[in-house]
């Protein structure tokens, strides 16, 4: 299979099931805190909840879109750890999978909320700078640009989710203030008794909202990794869109060489004006090679080479448009951003078999070993039970949270943004002191450990995986 050999193809194959398996354990994990209001507020019994929770979640991978796997996949420049052993690869695919999946089962198994986002990103991260340690490392390791993009992403939500929930609560009590149903909604909800039918469907919606939105965040660093895994191990038949016709990169190439050539390098450092200069000429050599042809009639042995000369453009460009001494007009600005947007479409893809898969693993792992998270989030956040307000507030924050970010690219946690709403909730009813402190401890420590320990794991196993291969 893709003209690998036997022993590869199995590697290949069980890398795969694992990068599933991640997924699946995601499912599991991270979903959970969408189904947990539903299920403490009596809105849905649990079978039907985590069934119609993993229906969403498989529907938010296919209508996701596939900007956060590609934040994902860029993250590591691939083309600068991948050489002609594919054993260098299968050891980076290796390593980036064990220590992920492996602190993922380990927090479930406790019950701590933990991160699928934060686990995949420091295997990444830590895999990355590892490969910076080696004798013979060339180029940029991590993409620190996109790395530090990512960092305040994971960092931001969970304190706008804790914010915005509190405030959200706040208005909520006003609003309701003398009304008939105001105090029901802000009671605990009667044992083994369903709310009322409004409150209900506003959960249920709240409850889709995060589920969908939860498989169109957390569903796509399944996707960019299984894209890493085959851009890493079989890049000739998976670096390059396949169903793409290059001959309409004719127009936006030809572009960017005017505009290119139109920048004064006079007022640029050595390096800056060396960048420029290679922008330009990876251009004209894209021209010759793509454009005058389809991705099918492009030999596998050079698809990667166009790959990474398509990126490393991208990469040098873009950051050659903050520098000040690039002296352009802002319609060129745009042009340059726009065009190269254009001839990413060859780079940035994912075949869709690898979203099916995805979505059928993120689906039926959250419909399974659901019961450790869910009991957390209802029951040991805070002292008291879980109301309607809370529960409904909580989602409905952590859906808008995740779908803009989605939005935008950004990889957000659905853990931290749902829990931190949770705990917010708490608060707005009667303050920190509502709050149980060894849960909250647990969550804060798995938040400020899982970066440095998966960092940790990954750089380790890689360095060790390279020195066997």
């Amino acid at each position: 299979m893709f003209d690998l050999e036997l022993s590869y193809t199995l590697l290949l194959v069980v890398c795969l099931i694992a990068a599933c398996g991640f997924e699946f354990v995601n499912g599991f994990h991270d979903t959970a805190n969408a189904v947990a209001t539903v299920i403490y507020t009596n809105s849905m019994k649990p079978w039907a909840a985590v069934i119609w929770s993993g229906l969403m979640n498989a529907l938010g991978v296919f209508l996701g879109g596939i900007s956060v796997a590609m934040g994902i996949v860029n993250l590591l420049p691939v083309e600068t750890l991948i050489d002609q052993n594919i054993a260098h690869s299968i050891a980076m695919i290796g390593a980036l999978l064990i220590s992920a999946i492996s602190w993922n089962l380990l927090t479930w198994y406790f019950g701590i909320p933990c991160s699928s986002s934060h686990t995949l990103i420091g295997s990444i991260l830590g895999v990355g700078i590892a490969y910076s340690f080696l004798p013979n490392a060339a180029g940029a390791a991590v993409n620190w640009g996109k790395a530090t993009e990512i960092g305040m992403s994971l960092l931001i939500s969970p304190l706008f989710g804790f914010s915005v929930t509190i405030v959200l609560m706040y208005f909520l009590r006003v609003l309701t203030k003398g009304k008939s149903y105001g105090e029901d909604i802000f009671k605990e909800p009667k044992k083994n008794s369903p709310p009322p039918p409004w409150i209900r469907g506003t959960l249920l919606l709240t409850c889709t909202g995060v589920s969908f939105f939860h498989g169109q965040n957390d569903g796509q660093k399944g996707v960019g990794l299984i894209m890493l895994i085959l851009i890493g191990i079989v890049p000739g038949y998976f670096a390059l869109n396949a169903g793409f016709d290059t001959t309409k990169l004719s127009e936006p190439l030809h572009r960017l060489e005017t505009v290119i050539a139109s920048i004064d390098p006079t007022p640029l450092s050595q390096s800056d004006r060396a960048s420029l200069q290679e922008s330009r000429d990876i251009d004209l050599r894209l021209q010759e090679s793509i454009a005058s042809k389809s991705v099918d009639g492009i030999p596998t042995k050079d698809r990667f080479a166009i790959r990474k000369d398509i990126l490393v453009m991208d990469r040098q460009l873009n950051n050659l448009l903050k520098k000040e001494e690039v002296r352009i007009s802002s319609s060129d600005r745009t042009i340059i951003k726009d065009n190269l947007k254009a001839v990413r479409k060859v780079t940035d893809y994912s075949p869709g078999w690898v979203i099916l898969m995805i979505a059928l693993s993120l689906g039926l792992g959250t419909m399974i070993g659901w019961k450790r998270i869910v009991k957390t989030i209802g029951e040991k956040i805070g002292k008291e039970h879980l109301t309607y307000a809370q529960g409904a507030s909580a989602e409905l924050v952590a859906a808008s949270t995740i779908g803009m970010s989605s939005y935008f690219g950004l990889p957000v946690s659905t853990t931290h943004v749902l829990s931190s709403g949770v705990a917010g909730s708490m608060v707005a009813s009667k303050g920190v002191k509502n709050l149980q402190p060894d849960t909250v401890r647990n969550i804060l420590l798995a938040w400020f450990l899982t970066l440095p320990v998966v960092m940790t794991m990954a750089g380790s196993l890689f360095l060790l995986f390279r020195s066997i291969f």
